[in-house]
């Protein structure tokens, strides 16, 4: 059930905070409580949500940003050239599950197997992006993005997962390109977000060497029918996610939940599969094209910026990281990571590692939240992961806990130990509890909030050098939350999934502003 927005009531509650204003001035030279002072900060800050909505926030933006432009301040720009977008998956917004040719993926069986996401929901509808792209791409030019990162559904393109092409396969992807192109928007393209063929399931999915050629060969068609207008590919959206989440405890496709040692050959495939991708597209694609992956590492976060707590981040960052980011970047397991699974660990040969192990053009990280980071002289490793109290403050989302350090201490880290060149921050943002108001507008102050101290860490790695070159905001588009279904919102814009009206949220003005500015707002 949602929650109810707390700027439902705002000009009630500013009338009374004005009453309550009078009588604190009166009595400020008596008495001045600690909670009077929040109360009237909250007033001042309420009227962000006075009915008007995104229109009064722009207006109100665009003062404070003219009074900062006045001032001459340049200390809180991203660097001339910064890429701004947002991002989308295949399953999450497509719909048209059963149009030109398209085969069916684990998500389309997962879904529909009773009890294995929220009220049943499934993404044959979805955000209906399949018909409504050029509305959606219409949105990111309102908004100012010069880049959107979307997915391909490998099944629209290979509808068995391998063998004979669909020939309707590419033309969705091709409108929506050239539409992408026409709108001055930059396309960096995911080929895998988590939507396996079922028919590469129903022989083993990434449980079967086979599936990572299988993937390849996908990859070098892809790249090849469309590096002339796409120059920069990802292989995979997060390994950790499908590979813990779908094969660990199997809350997510294709709902399996195997023990250590056949985890830990998944795993191995993955990467592999990642890895004979890479070469697929360097052999297929147009000169040019740039070849990465999208990570969405254990996110360790020195719980004190000391030397000894950023030193055990960084020894977290390789460990915690060991089967996917470090083995990528390193062409090995850890010593530690082996040990660790002893008999259970994955079986592998010196010619597999060296493919996983192909230089990369970029890496792009995921991050929601991070881990707090302890040195540890007891531990075998010299660190520990601090345990999060339960008062730990999180989004609507449990898992989301609010830790926005980790946007400065993610690439930073990562830039130094795997020595990355080139990094974009491919997915950032959160979920919230959104209600469309009677007035028409939903005021997403929380998100707001999480994106604003998000940036500004983020704002404070690029300023010290750290090789981040872009962010996409996750998501252009409230969508399907895998098996949260349609309950949880991660948008900046609200859609009604019942007529499919979009509308923008107040964090879409705020979003717009910091594109505009190119700089914190």
């Amino acid at each position: 059930m949602l929650k109810r927005r707390d700027g439902e009531n705002e000009t009630e509650n500013q009338a009374e905070n004005e009453t309550e204003n009078e009588t604190e001035n009166e009595m400020m030279t008596k008495r001045f409580s600690r909670r009077k002072f929040g109360q009237l900060l909250g007033a001042a800050a309420g009227t962000a949500a006075l009915p008007g909505g995104a229109a009064l926030a722009q207006a109100q933006s665009a003062s404070a940003s003219s009074a900062g432009e006045a001032s001459g301040s340049t200390a809180r720009k991203f660097p001339q050239g910064f890429l701004w977008g947002s991002a989308t998956a295949s399953y999450q917004v497509e719909g048209a599950v059963h149009e030109d040719g398209r085969g069916p993926s684990i998500w389309d069986t997962f879904s529909h197997t009773p009890g294995k996401t929220h009220n049943g929901d499934t993404g044959d509808v979805a955000d209906d992006h399949y018909h409504r792209y050029k509305e959606d791409i219409g949105l990111m030019r309102e908004l100012g993005l010069t880049t959107y990162r979307f997915s391909i559904a490998w099944s629209r393109i290979f509808p068995e997962g391998m063998g004979a092409r669909n020939p309707k396969g590419f033309d969705f992807y091709d409108r929506m390109l050239d539409t992408l192109l026409e709108a001055k928007t930059a396309p960096y393209c995911t080929l895998y977000h988590w939507d396996l063929p079922q028919t590469l399931q129903d022989k083993g999915g990434w449980q079967n060497r086979d599936t990572a050629k299988a993937f390849a060969e996908y990859a070098g068609v892809v790249a090849e029918h469309l590096s002339d207008r796409v120059k920069h590919f990802m292989t995979v959206n997060e390994l950790r996610s499908y590979v813990d989440a779908g094969y660990r405890n199997g809350v997510h496709a294709p709902g399996l939940k195997l023990d250590r040692k056949d985890l830990a050959q998944v795993a191995h495939y993955a990467v592999l599969g990642h890895g004979l991708a890479v070469e697929a597209i360097r052999a297929h694609a147009k000169p040019g094209t740039k070849v990465g992956f999208a990570d969405n590492p254990q996110a360790a976060t020195p719980v004190i910026e000391t030397p000894e707590h950023i030193a055990a981040s960084e020894r977290a960052m390789r460990e915690e990281n060991a089967m996917f980011g470090t083995v990528i970047f390193e062409g090995k397991y850890t010593d530690a990571y082996l040990k660790k699974l002893g008999a259970d660990a994955p079986k592998f040969t010196a010619e597999e590692l060296k493919t996983i192990s192909a230089p990369l053009d970029f890496l792009g990280l995921n991050v929601y939240t991070g881990d707090f980071v302890r040195a540890d002289e007891s531990s075998p490793v010299g660190y520990a992961t601090v345990k999060r109290p339960a008062s730990s403050p999180h989004m609507y989302s449990d898992w989301l806990f609010v830790a926005p350090e980790a946007l400065y201490w993610a690439p930073k880290i990562v830039a130094k130990i795997w020595k990355v060149k080139e990094m974009y921050i491919t997915e950032n943002g959160c979920s919230s509890a959104d209600v469309l108001t009677p007035d028409g507008h939903v005021y997403d102050s929380d998100r707001i909030m999480y994106l604003r101290n998000y940036m500004t860490q983020l704002h404070r790695a690029v300023s010290e050098g750290v090789p981040v070159k872009g962010y996409f905001l996750w998501s252009l588009l409230d969508n399907y939350e895998w098996a949260d279904g349609y309950l949880k919102r991660f948008g900046i814009t609200y859609v009604d999934f019942e007529t499919q009206k979009r509308t923008p949220k107040l964090s879409s003005a705020y979003y717009r502003e910091v594109i505009r500015r190119n700089g914190l707002a």
